[in-house]
């Protein structure tokens, strides 16, 4: 069995699966260098998921995702196991790895855990023609990932595509609240990596500023519009579009950890 696609038969009545690494399927470099231990594919965990003979299955993962077919393709298999499935994000659920975690009965995001779920990207050349055909593969590539979690939250389909557009990270309390999961956990043992801390912390500090900068942009918005509204503005102010504008934060998630210093001179 695979370093990173792990079954481990914990009692009678358990099995667990541990789901580390990127989601894609090995190809001809990996079976001629060895290497891709630590990938899951859909055909190997097909495998290795019938021989599980216990009624109960706990899938535990720590993946920053990889191929959306993989990752749909395993979403289905886990979807069938006939007894009761759980999953845990032991660290991050990214991606196509947020999907499969979507597949359990039982899904719990511990207080130190993170999804992240963004829109279908590739990378490719060509012509104005080739790119708008890529952009609509694109979009009815994501759209079964935005069906499973619109079909499993409480959110409708256009709040869904609203956080996939901007790459939302989602804390564990932001998870249960919106129906990400359906159990609160504290976790007190440290299962995550220096690296996994460091992004989760980088995380909730891009939140903190996220909400300070437009709790301070509504508040000016609502300052000039009532200023307007009593007569003591008879223009729009030049360049209130600009200070609006300077003061709202990046939406790419990433793009916005690495702002986060500018923000603050």
């Amino acid at each position: 069995m695979d370093k990173f696609l792990n079954f481990k038969k914990v009692s009678e009545s358990e099995t667990e699966l541990y789901i580390y690494g990127d989601i894609r399927k090995k190809d001809w470099i990996d079976s001629w260098f060895g290497t891709g231990q630590d990938a899951t594919d859909a055909f190997s965990l097909k495998d290795a998921l019938s021989a599980v003979d216990t009624p109960n299955l706990t899938v535990r993962i720590n993946s920053y995702g990889g191929s959306v077919s993989e990752g749909l393709a395993i979403y289905s298999l886990l979807s069938e196991f006939k007894g009761h499935l759980k999953t845990i994000v032991d660290g991050f659920a990214c991606s196509a790895a947020s999907v499969i975690f979507m597949a359990g009965q039982e899904r719990v995001v511990p207080e130190n855990g993170l999804l992240m779920i963004h829109n279908a990207w590739t990378e490719t050349r060509g012509d104005s023609n080739k790119m708008k055909k890529v952009a609509e593969d694109l979009e009815k590539i994501t759209q079964p990932s935005l069906n499973i979690y619109t079909s499993k939250t409480n959110l409708t389909e256009e709040e869904i595509k609203e956080k996939m557009d901007r790459e939302e990270w989602i804390t564990s309390k932001e998870a249960f609240e919106w129906g990400f999961s359906t159990t609160q956990t504290r976790k007190d043992d440290a299962m995550q990596s220096l690296e996994a801390d460091f992004v989760y912390n980088l995380v909730i500090k891009n939140k903190e500023l996220q909400k300070t900068i437009e709790e301070k942009t509504k508040e000016m918005a609502e300052k000039i519009i009532k200023e307007k509204t009593q007569g003591s503005l008879k223009e729009e102010p030049e360049g209130l579009a600009n200070s609006l504008e300077q003061n709202q934060i990046k939406e790419g998630s990433w793009e916005s950890f690495f702002n986060t210093k500018n923000k603050k001179r």
